[in-house]
């Protein structure tokens, strides 16, 4: 009989929290214990969808987690967990880390590792230290399209690979779905003042769209290119939301020792116009991955004088076809969670969005810490 694992969350800033709930509460072998939320840098000023006061609900009436403290470091003290899910502020994953890790739990939290690769390092220094796992998700590792056109480019479906495009976007982390009855009894939408108040707004807490979409990018062109990045520059700006300090756009522009990537972020996107990608440019050929209506399809391009072909997107591994069953899977087995994963590849790819952070306020092109010496 498998072992029933005892789970815990902290962190409700980041509404993906949602889903990383959903993803383990279909598994029959999981007994929620209890949940926290972090303290907020500033008191957010209305509870809709997607804000942390929603997504805290979300946890205890419709997950059914029984307990709720105040205080996380509290209800790590007095509780027991096999593993904790954890979506604070990017900004303070390295301390909450660190205190699971100090309780002997495995953990996991969403996309990006940190705000920082020093922070990154001290999360994987404490799990390390107390011979726990750490892993970080990222939901498109779990597109059957982007796993497809990853296969065709170690099958040398398109020759060498020589560049990665990755484009991110929307109208702001909380433009979906996140409106509210206004005094008419008609929905509206947050106001500036409302939205400023969030920590996605604020630089300080890690807010800021590079973080928010680049790291997607740094994360597949890492996994695509298959091998460490040496050098990045990034520019970001904040364009059209005055009402928060982050930034609201920004790009990063990667260089690996074969191929070069280019990391595209934005809040202010009305249509992006064009594939958001990946789109994947090699010797012989260019694989797209883009959106057809609700799904996703893989195209390779080989000229004007051919045709494109479509790929059918292949299904998922049987039994490690979606989050919660990697990791439980990997948990019962010992088998290696899906690469990315885990703890190095994501040490790497954080090595490139912090270059691409210290790049957009240096100037100047900055290289890609280097992760080795985390591996012994």
């Amino acid at each position: 009989m498998a072992k029933t694992y005892r789970l815990g969350v902290i962190g409700f800033a980041h509404m993906h929290i949602n889903e990383l709930m959903r993803e383990f509460n279909e598994l029959p072998n999981v007994e929620w214990v209890a949940c926290a939320d972090t303290v907020p840098a500033r008191p957010e000023l209305i509870e809709v969808r997607n804000t942390r006061g929603w997504n805290l609900k979300q946890a205890r009436e419709v997950i059914g987690i029984p307990k709720g403290y105040d205080d996380y470091r509290e209800m790590l003290d007095k509780e027991h967990f096999d593993l904790v899910l954890f979506c604070p502020e990017n900004a303070r994953h390295a301390e909450v880390a660190e205190a699971i890790a100090a309780k002997g739990a495995h953990m996991l939290a969403e996309k990006p590792m940190a705000d920082t690769m020093r922070h990154a390092s001290r999360m994987a220094m404490a799990a390390r230290n107390a011979g726990v796992e750490l892993i970080i998700n990222w939901p498109t590792t779990w597109s059957p399209a982007v796993r497809t056109a990853h296969r065709l480019v170690r099958e040398g479906a398109i020759g060498d690979l020589w560049q990665v495009k990755w484009r991110a976007g929307s109208m702001g982390p909380l433009s979906h779905g996140s409106v509210h009855p206004g005094v008419d009894g008609r929905m509206v939408e947050m106001t500036d003042a409302e939205k400023g108040a969030t920590w996605w707004h604020q630089a300080g807490t890690g807010g800021g769209a590079l973080l928010d979409y680049c790291c997607y990018g740094a994360c597949l062109s890492r996994w695509f290119v298959g091998e460490p990045a040496t050098a990045a520059n990034g520019m970001k700006a904040n364009l059209r939301t005055p009402y928060g300090d982050a930034d609201d756009n920004a790009v990063i522009t990667v260089r690996f020792p074969s191929a070069l990537a280019i990391l595209e972020a934005t809040w202010s996107v009305v249509d992006h116009g064009v594939a958001t990608g990946p789109i994947l440019y090699g010797s012989t050929g260019t694989i797209v991955v883009e959106r057809a209506g609700s799904k996703q399809v893989v195209t390779i391009k080989r000229g004007r004088d051919s045709d494109p072909e479509t790929v059918e997107p292949e299904a998922l591994p049987e039994g490690r076809d979606t989050l919660g069953r990697d990791v439980m899977n990997h948990l019962e087995t010992g088998e290696p969670l899906h690469e990315t994963l885990q703890l190095n590849f994501n040490l790497d790819a954080m090595g490139i969005l912090d270059a691409g952070r210290r790049s957009a306020s240096s100037g100047k092109t900055e290289l890609v810490n280097s992760t080795h010496w985390q591996t012994a």
